[in-house]
């Protein structure tokens, strides 16, 4: 069983492959095509700028493998700027279309007294409703968050989990194969393994099959 990492020029990718080592997995870091296609699960990481990554996917052809993987029921999992990228678009590059395989918007986090931007620390998660990704995970589990951007899911019926700063923040979703969390799973202890570990359980093929209640 392998796992691939998706680089695309940036991206955390160093992290992620660390954990996924501490787990046992043996994570292929890569861009090729068929590499990726042929892995039993994909994780998309993410550092940086909307528009930058965008362009840089576009550029390696990989906007179109992520489609493909997505439809073909690969196990994917979208870790912070790999969440947003998987949405229609964000306030953070106006004109630039996100890879539009979940439906909703990526917004600003709004000024509030006594808080900073961009949000960078640990805050709790409140669940939405069963999520494969939180089996046997705690709800009000903190996880590790470092953005400025925040998810607006068209349909509530995909997240799984949510925080608060500032606003509700959608912070992970789930639809059939498809997988993401604006937190750093990699970054948020053994709860974050934990949830890495529940990740590799997922097998090709399983869509839309319900795991364990949170």
């Amino acid at each position: 069983m392998s796992t691939a990492i998706i680089d695309y020029g940036a991206g955390n990718l160093r992290s992620v492959e660390k954990a996924l080592l501490s787990l046992g997995e043996t994570p292929v870091i890569t861009g090729v095509p068929e590499e990726i296609l042929s892995a039993d699960r994909i994780i998309l990481p993410g550092v940086g700028a909307f528009g930058d990554a965008m362009e840089h996917l576009r550029q390696r052809g990989l906007d179109q493998v992520i489609r493909q993987a997505a439809g073909e029921n690969i196990p994917f999992l979208g870790i912070c700027l790999g969440l947003q990228l998987l949405f229609e678009r964000s306030e953070e590059a106006p004109g630039t279309e996100g890879l539009g395989i979940l439906k909703g918007e990526i917004l600003r986090i709004p000024q509030a007294p006594g808080l900073k931007i961009p949000h960078m620390g640990w805050n709790d998660l409140t669940f939405n409703h069963s999520g494969r990704l939180f089996a046997e995970i705690p709800e009000h589990t903190y996880v590790y968050f470092v953005h400025s951007y925040y998810l607006k899911a068209a349909d509530e019926a995909i997240v799984t989990a949510s925080t608060h700063y500032s606003t509700w923040i959608h912070a992970s979703v789930e639809q059939g194969n498809v997988f993401a969390c604006q937190f750093h799973p990699e970054k948020s202890g053994k709860w974050g393994l934990k949830l890495l570990e529940n990740f590799i359980r997922i097998q090709r093929g399983e869509e839309g099959k319900e795991g364990p209640g949170c």
